[in-house]
């Protein structure tokens, strides 16, 4: 599949991964491709739902199709800043593919969330 990722500098690219690539898979051809470490890489995926790629149960493990991924997909490409005090916790809240598809239902539905 191909899917078109943008850096929020406005740059957009194309990247080929196979159907059942994982998201472990697309970061690395993003960072190869882009000279950009993998391992600070936050995508969200372009859909109704705008939803972050991830999924807590199996890591960048889990598949791009799992997590809503298609051919022609649109994803904004983010970046886990530096953390030069460890103590604190900035991190990102990770929902799993399924539990942010919960969580969009409910949206849609008018119930909150």
């Amino acid at each position: 599949m191909k899917v078109a990722v943008e850096i929020l500098t406005g740059t957009l690219f194309y990247i080929e991964v196979g159907n059942d690539a994982t998201v472990a898979d697309l970061k690395k051809e993003i960072g190869a491709q882009q000279k950009l470490p993998q391992d600070r890489l936050i995508l969200f995926l372009d859909n109704k739902q705008t939803r972050l790629i991830s999924s807590e149960d199996q890591g960048d493990g889990a598949t791009l199709v799992d997590c809503g991924v298609r051919d022609g997909s649109h994803i904004y490409l983010f970046f886990d800043p530096v953390d030069l005090d460890e103590s604190s916790d900035h991190s990102w809240p990770h929902y799993s593919c399924l539990e942010q598809a919960s969580l969009s239902n409910r949206g849609q539905k008018g119930e909150g969330i």
